[in-house]
């Protein structure tokens, strides 16, 4: 059985220095962090980590996206990330700053790969993001038979938790992906 794993690089990395404020007592809970934009700044993901949690051993995975935003020019982390395994996928954020084409991207490989290279039966698709967003092609990609699984952080979407073959729960881990 082979993974196919998708990443959305923002949503777990903002998502995670919340639940590490939250961790070092900076925050009564998740929601509070979130609403009041706490972040434990020195926490890092370690991508090589995320990548063997999520994905499963190397030779288990037959593709591995990361999707972000573009990062200053003197920032290594897509050439970290790529060292560490994964085909790096990088958008402009729009003229306000925010992120855009990122859940659609990734919805859309998702589903190309799917057809292209995905083995119904021996295959499976592990998303590592916790947006609502997501179900309805969660739903599409369950009617064919393909087993998506979800690893995000505890406050994941309720229907996304639920839409999933299988949610992993990172919180309980933050220490193994931590770098």
């Amino acid at each position: 059985m082979a993974n196919l794993l998708y990443v959305d690089n923002s949503n777990v990395w903002i998502e995670g220095m919340h639940v590490s404020a939250v961790e070092k007592g900076l925050a009564p809970d998740v929601w509070a962090a979130a609403q009041n934009k706490i972040c434990d700044y020195d926490w890092q993901l370690d991508f090589g980590k995320l990548f063997g949690f999520a994905g499963g051993d190397a030779s288990e995975v037959k593709k591995a996206m990361l999707f972000g935003s573009r990062p200053p020019k003197n920032d290594s982390l897509w050439v970290a990330a790529e060292r560490k395994g994964f085909e790096v996928v990088v958008y402009d954020r729009n003229k306000a700053g925010k992120e855009k084409k990122i859940d659609t991207d990734i919805v859309a490989c998702m589903m190309e790969d799917s057809y292209e290279i995905l083995v119904i039966g021996e295959d499976e698709i592990t998303l590592v993001s916790g947006d609502a967003d997501y179900v309805p092609a969660i739903e599409k990609l369950k009617r064919r038979g393909i087993a998506v699984n979800v690893v995000f952080w505890d406050h994941a979407a309720r229907e996304l938790k639920e839409v999933a073959s299988k949610f992993v729960s990172l919180n309980e881990y933050l220490w193994l992906v931590t770098r």
